[in-house]
C-alpha cells in the first residue's frame, strides 16, 4: 500500500482539515463542502507527516526531524551546543514560537538520542506512532499530570534527556514579533520543572531559544484580515505557512544557554537564573554568531 493510500494518511488528512478550519475560524463548517476544498492541502501535509514518522521509526527522532526541516524550512543554525551535556540527566527548557520549533530542537539535539519530550496531548501527535513513542503526553486536565511528572522523573533518573516548554502555550517568535514581546512571555513560564531538581539532584537545566521559525510575510497575508484578534490572526498565518511553500524559506535558529548552578532546594533561584538566561538569549538573538554551525538535514 502506498503512503498516499494508507489509513494513517487518511487519518492525518482528516485531522489536518479540522485544524485548518479551526485556524480560519470556520470550525462550524466542518460538515459542509468546504472540507473538500481543503482536502488537497491537508493531504499534502499528511503525506509529509507520514514520511516524517516513518523516518523517525527507521532512523531516530533527530534524523527524521532533519529530513522534515529540509522540506519545511531553509535550514537551521545552532549555537551553544557545548552547554548540552552529552550524557546524564538534563532538562532542556525552550520557548515555543510554534511551527517548526520542536523539530528544530529535535534536529539540534542529535547528541541526545535518549531525548523524550513533554508535549500537549493532541490527536495529530497521537496519530504518529513512532513520534508518539518519544513523547510524554501532558493532559489538558490537572488530573493525570502527576503521572507525567513521575514518567519524566524516571527518565531523568535513568540518565535521560528531557525537553519541555514551560510556557505551556505558543509564544512570540523574537525574530518576528520583537524581543520585548518574547521577553514578556517569560512571565507565563511555570517553574514546576524545579521539581525535577529535587527528584533527580544530578539534573542539569539548559535554556534554549528558538527563533526565525514564524514567517513575517505569512503574518501579512491578506487572509489574516478575516480574523479579529491578534492571536487568531497569528494562528491563521501559521496555517498559511504550512500550506504555502513560499513561506518555507526561513533559516531557523536554535541557541542553547548556560546551565545555572542552583541546587535542588533552590527552586526560586533556579527559576530566576533560567529566566535571566532566556532574557539574555532573546536580547542577543539577532546578533552575529560567527561560530554557529549550519546543520544540514541528511
Amino acid at each position: 500500500m502506498t503512503a498516499s493510500a494508507s489509513p494513517l494518511v487518511e487519518t492525518l488528512t482528516e485531522l489536518n482539515i479540522v485544524d485548518l478550519l479551526d485556524s480560519t475560524g470556520l470550525s462550524r463548517l466542518r460538515g459542509t463542502p468546504l472540507r473538500h476544498l481543503l482536502r488537497p492541502t491537508a493531504r499534502r501535509f499528511a503525506r509529509t507527516a507520514h514520511e516524517f514518522d516513518a523516518r523517525v521509526g527507521a532512523h531516530g527522532l533527530a534524523q527524521g526531524s532533519a529530513w522534515l526541516m529540509d522540506r519545511m524550512t531553509g535550514g537551521i543554525v545552532t549555537s551553544g551546543l557545548q552547554h548540552v551535556p552529552p550524557q546524564g540527566p538534563v532538562v532542556i527548557l525552550a520557548n515555543h514560537p510554534g511551527m517548526t520549533d520542536t523539530v528544530a530542537l529535535f534536529t539540534s539535539l542529535a547528541s541526545r538520542p535518549d531525548l523524550r519530550v513533554i508535549a500537549s496531548d493532541r490527536p495529530f501527535l497521537r496519530a504518529l506512532p513512532n513520534v508518539a513513542r518519544q513523547l510524554i503526553f501532558l493532559p489538558d486536565e490537572e488530573r493525570g499530570r502527576m503521572a507525567v511528572v513521575r514518567a519524566a522523573a524516571r527518565h531523568l533518573q535513568d540518565g535521560g534527556a528531557l525537553l519541555t516548554f514551560p510556557a505551556g502555550e505558543i509564544e512570540p517568535d523574537p525574530a518576528t514579533f520583537g524581543a520585548q514581546r518574547a521577553a514578556a512571555s517569560l512571565r507565563n513560564w511555570s517553574d514546576s520543572y524545579a521539581l525535577f531538581a529535587r527528584l533527580t539532584p544530578r539534573t542539569r537545566f539548559v535554556p534554549a531559544l528558538v527563533s526565525h521559525v514564524i514567517s513575517p510575510a505569512a503574518q501579512r497575508h491578506p487572509l489574516t484580515l478575516l480574523r479579529r484578534t491578534a492571536r487568531d490572526k497569528e494562528k491563521l498565518a501559521a496555517a498559511l505557512q504550512v500550506a504555502l511553500p513560499r513561506y518555507r524559506d526561513l533559516v531557523a535558529r536554535v541557541t542553547f544557554g548556560q546551565s545555572p548552578t542552583a541546587g535542588p532546594d533552590e527552586a526560586q533561584a533556579l527559576g530566576a537564573a533560567i529566566a535571566a538566561q532566556m532574557r539574555q538569549l532573546i536580547d542577543s538573538h539577532g546578533a552575529a554568531q560567527p561560530n554557529s554551525p549550519m546543520v544540514r538535514p541528511s
